[in-house]
């Protein structure tokens, strides 16, 4: 079992012909409305991909609360664990350049209102694996990460957004996944020398004696650590929208850890599901299943 403590979201999603830059306006022809959130994304990723999934967040009492859940709901996430807070259902407002770059703003309300007791009910047991990311209150994350430790579960934390993170905390961690940007960030904050992710991925991973994973966009994947140094290329597609590609790398990559796939085959995995989900607009509605990663596992080079 794969339990997902984090963030969920309605996401408003447009698409514009550049990203604006600060004071300027940039319009775009329509809007879409879908269910997003960094913890609900990765949840999904990972129930496609093949794993029984729970869920652990907050929603509000609004007219977002429904649809932030419809995603996780219809891909067969187990919600039971899903409290109600007196805050708005958090709302993602994300713009998507021709280029499918993306620029995002999230509003968290009721995602602040998620406590690591929550997970008292979720019976971890020794097989689980948890997963984490930096989209709820942080010191909640923590005490999650000590109570799934107690259990003897693993943990996997998507350290998404970047922020600054206990030593005490990560030397619990099973695995730490970060893009170029948050391993930089990371690494300053333990003062790591330089700014060449690999370098400062394996450095965290030799100190803190957990396997650490970098995502490196078209580039693929490298990880370092006690499972071995790997490195895994990314899919040559068409991007058209790579807001959910690092959520479908990190939920299917658990998907694969928590099915006792070797590190190599869950980086695959992971990397494949990334680039899938770079082909349509919009987080959960463009994640891949399981059959469709299968499929195009024998295409990494």
């Amino acid at each position: 079992m794969i339990t997902v403590f984090g963030s969920l979201s309605a996401d408003l999603v447009t698409q514009v012909k550049h990203l604006p830059a600060p004071g300027e306006t940039v319009t775009g022809p329509a809007y879409t409305v879908v269910p997003g959130g960094k913890g609900a994304n990765q949840a999904l990723a990972a129930a496609l991909a093949g794993a029984p999934v729970r869920f652990i967040g907050s929603v509000g009492n609004d007219g977002f609360r429904d649809l932030a859940l419809s995603g996780m709901r219809d891909g067969g996430v187990d919600l039971s664990l899903v409290a109600e807070s007196p805050e708005q259902t958090a709302c993602a407002f994300i713009a998507v350049d021709a280029a499918g770059e993306n620029l995002i703003f999230v509003a968290s309300g009721a995602n602040l209102d998620s406590r690591a007791e929550q997970l008292a009910a979720a019976g971890l047991t020794p097989g689980d694996v948890l997963l984490l990311q930096m989209e709820v209150t942080h010191a909640e994350n923590w005490k999650a990460v000590e109570i799934a430790k107690a259990k003897g579960a693993r943990v996997v934390l998507n350290l998404a957004p970047a922020g600054p993170i206990p030593e005490a905390t990560l030397r619990q961690l099973d695995v730490l996944v970060v893009n170029e940007t948050e391993a930089g960030q990371l690494g300053a904050q333990l003062g790591i020398a330089g700014s060449d992710p690999e370098a400062i991925a394996e450095k965290i991973a030799a100190d803190f004696k957990l396997d650490c994973i970098v995502t490196l966009g078209p580039a693929g994947a490298r990880s370092f650590g006690p499972s071995g140094r790997f490195s895994v290329p990314a899919l040559a597609i068409e991007v058209v929208d790579t807001t959910a590609a690092g959520d479908a790398f990190v939920g299917a990559f658990a998907a694969a850890l928590a099915g006792d796939q070797t590190m190599d085959r869950a980086l695959r995995q992971g990397a494949v599901a990334g680039s899938l989900a770079c082909r349509s607009v919009g987080a959960q509605p463009s994640l891949p299943k399981g059959a469709e990663i299968v499929e195009q596992l024998s295409e990494l080079t």
